[in-house]
């Protein structure tokens, strides 16, 4: 599968959102992604459908929906009206994951799974029939700018490993502390989509910039 680059807007300045997003479909940048926190799941409040919609309006480019939030089947529809392309859910609070899955597959968008650094790998050998990614969490989720947990080069190895045994294309994510020091190993290791948000909403030198020095490490 082709390298994909997502700009996480978690990290972009929302009061000149719509220009952010400008900037990186100018760059080249090939996913939106957006963080969705309800600071319960996870300690942090951030964006909602709301912001989504305001991407679609901005943008052509799919939108990469995260949704780190308690009873996530409760927002699928309106994430889906809002225009997402991909929304993932987490295993570790939906008993009910295959249900939410289907769900979300049902309403024309794409299904992902996103593990928690402290969660195994295995947990998503019995999902993978029913979604499109899989997402590696390569921090403890809630905040931008963490640093990034090298022991998650070996859980994406494994869940790449488990996805080579699946029967259809399933795309791996890696999300947490990306930068031009270590997504080539994530790259190395099987992951095919890579989430940055303060390596390119932050970078000295621009946006723009940020993106392509990412592009650059990917080789």
């Amino acid at each position: 599968m082709k390298n994909l680059l997502a700009a996480s807007i978690l990290s972009a300045d929302l009061a000149n959102l719509e220009d952010d997003i400008h900037t990186c479909e100018l760059a080249g940048i090939d996913w939106i992604h957006v963080d969705v926190m309800d600071g319960h799941f996870v300690p942090n409040l951030t964006m909602g459908a709301v912001i989504v919609k305001a991407c679609r309006q901005s943008t052509s480019l799919p939108i990469d929906c995260h949704l780190m939030v308690e009873k996530p089947e409760s927002l699928v529809r309106d994430f889906v009206e809002a225009g997402a392309t991909t929304i993932t859910i987490h295993p570790e609070n939906n008993p009910n994951i295959l249900r939410t899955l289907e769900l979300i597959r049902g309403n024309g968008c794409q299904a992902g799974v996103a593990l928690n650094p402290g969660t195994h790998s295995t947990v998503i050998e019995p999902l993978l029939p029913f979604i499109d990614m899989v997402l590696v969490m390569t921090v403890n989720p809630g905040f931008s700018g963490q640093s990034f947990i090298p022991q998650m080069i070996g859980k994406v190895k494994e869940v790449s490993d488990l996805i080579k045994h699946c029967e259809r294309p399933v795309r791996l994510e890696v999300d947490g502390g990306i930068n031009v020091g270590n997504i080539g190993s994530a790259c190395t290791a099987g992951a095919n989509v890579f989430v940055s948000a303060s390596s390119i909403f932050n970078h000295p030198s621009g946006i723009s910039t940020g993106i392509a020095v990412l592009r650059q490490a990917l080789g």
